[in-house]
Formats: C-alpha cells, structure tokens, sequence
C-alpha cells in the first residue's frame, strides 16, 4: 500500500459550483449563444453532468435559453450584482452628476469606463442633449490597448500592472510601453475612433487616492453642426471634469 504523505493538501473542490462557473466563463465569451451539446463539448463535460447545472443557472436568471432555437445565453445579471457592488456603485453616483453637467456644456455624449479582466466595461453613459450625437451602451466591452479609454487606464497604472494587462495583446511591447508614457507626459489620449469615422475619442484618467487610474472619463466628439465648441474647448472641460471626479473619489485630505 503506498504510504500517504503526513500532510495532505484538503480537497476543496466542489464540483457542481466549478461546473458552474465552467459554462459562466464559456457563455461571457459567446455572442451567438451555444446548445447544450456545444456547452458540453466546450467545457469537457457530458451532457448529463451539465443539464442539472445549466437548470439551476436558468432557473436562478444567470443565463436564460433562447427558444425555439434553445441556444444558451448569459443574461445581464452578473452586471447587475456587480453595479450592487459598493465601490462601483458609489463612482458611477459620484460620476453621473459631473458627466451630465459636462454634456449640457459640451452639446458632446460621455462615458464611463474601467478595467475589467482584461477589456474596458462601460460603467455610465450620458447621452448628448443635441440633436444628433454618439452613444455606447452601458455594459458594452471593448479591447483594452486598442482604445483611447483603455489606453488612459493603461497610463497611468503602475507598471507591473500595466505589463500585465499587456499580456495577450496582439501588438510590440516595446512600442506599446513607449505609446503609454507618452499618454502619461500629456495626461489624455485623444484619437480618431476605430470604429466609426468622423469621431474622435478624447479620454481622460480618473485617478483615485494613490495616483493610479481608477476609470477613464471618455468624449466621443463629434464635429459637426451641432457641435458648438471647438475640439480643444472640448478637451480643457473633460479634463476639468475628470479631476472632479478624482477629487470627489479621494478628497483632498485623503490623498495627502
């Protein structure tokens, strides 16, 4: 009989709940939606292991099932719980009343973005009172070093933690760091929207109590006749209005 060693690591796992946040983690990645036989394939698992689990997700709002096509999909509620989260919740209330106040006086929409494993997440969005203007969704996702927004929160990060958001990115790390100091010596990233023409991304640090970013205020400006300030006008009052909110995050006091 083999000998045991005298010190055994506990077993800690739980099977169903890691079966759990297998198919969580797989759904958070799928835009389109996955069978049960795909969910299956994908995380290794038999259809028999999983249908009690993907029963118990539905059933709780975690993901819901699109029918008649029955593809899975995950639902809005991991966002919600984590909008319920204090420290998120108290900067969107914090941010919401400068980003309004910044919209009337820009005629120009704003948002709010952080980090999240990985990608920027919207966390606040203020419309343009104009007649015409840019919008993204709350909760929308995007890449990280390919934004403005995410490029502002890369910037002013320290750097083990900056390198390590830049792990997995497809571009030179070289390059890449010198594109970040740079961001850092002028304070803002501003550049022309990859997405959609005619925009140009102002975004600006939101910094928290040590210095580091805590969120990146964003000004898709659009110029056109319904834009009655000039880009840099633009760009002095998100800034302003980023300090603001920095100010109001980490009081004077605190961050002295």
């Amino acid at each position: 009989m083999a000998r045991k060693d005298s010190v055994e690591t506990p077993d800690y796992s739980v099977p169903a709940l890691e079966k759990a946040f297998d198919i969580i983690e797989l759904l958070a990645n799928q835009k389109d939606g996955l069978s049960q036989g795909q969910i299956s394939e994908a995380v290794g698992r038999s259809i028999h292991q999983i249908y009690r689990v993907l029963q118990a997700l539905e059933a709780r709002g975690y993901i819901y099932r699109e029918r008649p096509g029955g593809l899975y999909f995950l639902s809005m509620t991991m966002f919600e719980l984590a909008h319920r989260h204090e420290p998120l919740r108290g900067l969107v209330q914090i941010a919401l009343p400068q980003m309004r106040r910044l919209s009337d006086e820009l005629q120009q929409s704003c948002n709010l973005g952080i980090h999240s494993a990985g990608r920027v997440l919207i966390l606040a969005q203020v419309e343009s009172p104009a007649p015409f203007g840019f919008r993204v969704r709350v909760g929308a996702e995007f890449p990280l070093f390919a934004t403005a927004t995410g490029r502002a929160l890369m910037a002013f990060q320290p750097e083990a933690i900056a390198e390590k958001w830049l792990d997995g990115e497809p571009h030179e790390r070289a390059a890449a760091k010198a594109t970040l100091g740079i961001i850092r010596e002028r304070g803002f990233e501003e550049q022309p929207d990859g997405l959609q023409p005619g925009i140009t991304d102002l975004a600006f640090p939101i910094l928290g109590r040590y210095g580091d970013s805590v969120a990146a205020l964003t000004v898709p400006y659009v110029a056109t006749t319904y834009s009655s300030l000039d880009q840099a006008t633009v760009r002095r009052h998100a800034a302003s209005a980023a300090r603001e909110i920095g100010t109001l995050i980490a009081p004077r006091g605190e961050n002295e």
